[in-house]
């Protein structure tokens, strides 16, 4: 006959099992597929401009299969976005490029600036999600290669989006000239800022200028400021990669703060301080098809005159 401590710390373990097993239900037949988009308004643009509507992709992870996320994507086109902002690991499958024309096809000419992640070179592995309470992850050179040159021909020639890996460039988007740099995956280390000055001072005259890079580590967002970047775009934590509800991210997989490992936010370095969307992404590895407190996001801003400009 069980002793009545015996059967309480079953019914602790019979409770916690449960709470696991609907944890891991909701996670992966529910939650991944609660696609979000989150709206911001964002004081950035100077006297008299109309409001530009951006719209921020990252971390798509796509694999062919998955129609539900395609055709989410596609019908972001809906939005009339002005500015497409893609902060990378668009690619989870070797042929996650099929999946990605069904998906961004619709928003085909609309202006826009891109940068890898690593995913965007190199196929998704199985990894132990607890490690990444040790430390941003590890390169993993076993990884499959992926064709990226045939994912930048897409986005470049087909799609009419800049690449700004470790470059700068402009575009023409809402009656405003949208200037961009950025940088390859800091988290993978090909981020080159080094170089960056020197492009920055050559750039043509702008209206707003942007800094987009894939993960978000500190000295990346430090020399963006530095760098007079407007507003700054990025992706790769998913969100804090592991969060709980009422509490928020556990890891972020790279140096930023927690609190900033998903959202809009602000950056300051050295006194100057700017907006900062850090997305939480649009999918998963397809070893661990899960998203838990963390839906699936895309990001619309409306990016406005600065405080005390609005425009009439």
């Amino acid at each position: 006959m069980p002793t009545a401590s015996t059967r309480t710390a079953l019914t602790v373990l019979g409770t916690v099992g449960a709470v696991g097993v609907g944890a891991a239900v909701w996670g992966i037949g529910i939650e991944r597929y609660l696609f979000t988009l989150r709206i911001h308004e964002v004081p950035v643009l100077p006297e008299g401009a109309a409001p530009l509507r951006v719209l921020h992709l990252s971390d798509a992870h796509m694999a062919p299969w998955q129609h539900r996320k395609q055709r989410w994507i596609a019908a972001l086109a809906e939005l009339q976005p002005d500015l497409i902002v893609n902060t990378g690991d668009n690619m989870g499958h070797e042929d996650g490029l099929r999946g990605l024309r069904s998906a961004y096809d619709p928003l085909r000419g609309i202006p826009g600036f891109f940068v890898h992640g690593s995913n965007d070179h190199a196929a998704p592995s199985p990894r132990n999600p607890l490690k990444y309470f040790t430390g941003p992850s590890k390169v993993k050179h076993t990884a499959e290669p992926l064709d990226t040159d045939a994912l930048d021909r897409y986005l470049t020639d087909e799609l009419g989006w800049l690449d700004l890996n470790n470059r700068t460039g402009s575009v023409d988007a809402g009656g405003l000239r949208i200037g961009g740099f950025g940088v390859s995956d800091a988290h993978r280390g090909w981020d080159r800022l080094e170089v960056l000055p020197e492009l920055v001072a050559a750039m043509d005259p702008r209206d707003l200028t942007i800094g987009v890079t894939h993960a978000p580590y500190r000295r990346v967002l430090d020399d963006f400021v530095d760098l007079g970047a407007e507003a700054i775009f990025a992706g790769h934590t998913h969100g804090g990669q592991v969060r709980v509800p009422g509490f928020g991210a556990l890891v972020a997989n790279c140096d930023i703060p927690l609190r900033q490992a998903r959202g809009l936010s602000e950056w300051t370095h050295l006194g100057n301080t700017v907006p900062l969307n850090v997305s939480a992404g649009l999918g998963h590895s397809i070893y661990a098809p899960v998203r838990f407190a963390c839906r699936p996001e895309a990001t619309l801003l409306t990016l406005i005159p600065r405080r005390g400009q609005q425009h009439p």
